[in-house]
């Protein structure tokens, strides 16, 4: 596997979080379908399509928000997995609608292996920095000696 690193590190702190929504239908009852909270299914796809990546097109996003192209093409598959319920339930439906569409599981499916994907992958990165002698926090090794 090659790591090209995540040149919008920042960006990657929305998308991965957006996954793993994705990947969670009870998230996905408790939060995006009680009208007190912030996040909805609304909020993830601009995540995921315009905000911080381009599911329906996601090379571009390579060293960007995405670190292999592994993660690129799992991020294709969710985008086809999400375009066919969009498709099949409208643009415009509620998030119930979407949730209940009997083409979300393969949704839910394809974000799930996605998001496995990325936080492994944000783990061995973070797991080379500590090899590499970045520890955090900073002065850590102070502390552990």
């Amino acid at each position: 596997m090659i790591d090209h690193g995540v040149a919008l590190p920042y960006f990657r702190l929305h998308v991965v979080p957006a996954v793993v929504a994705l990947a969670s239908p009870t998230w996905q009852r408790e939060v995006w379908l009680d009208k007190a909270e912030f996040e909805d299914l609304d909020h993830v796809v601009h995540v995921l399509f315009d905000d911080f990546c381009d599911a329906d097109d996601p090379s571009p996003w390579l060293g960007r928000s995405l670190r292999t192209e592994q993660e690129v093409d799992l991020m294709a598959r969710l985008g086809v997995a999400y375009g066919l319920v969009q498709d099949a339930v409208g643009a415009d439906a509620p998030d119930e609608a979407y949730l209940d569409s009997p083409g979300w599981q393969a949704v839910v499916a394809a974000a799930a292996r996605l998001a496995q994907v990325l936080v492994a992958n944000d783990h061995a990165a973070l797991n080379g920095l500590h090899v590499a002698g970045c520890h955090w926090p900073l002065g850590a090794d102070d502390l552990a000696g």
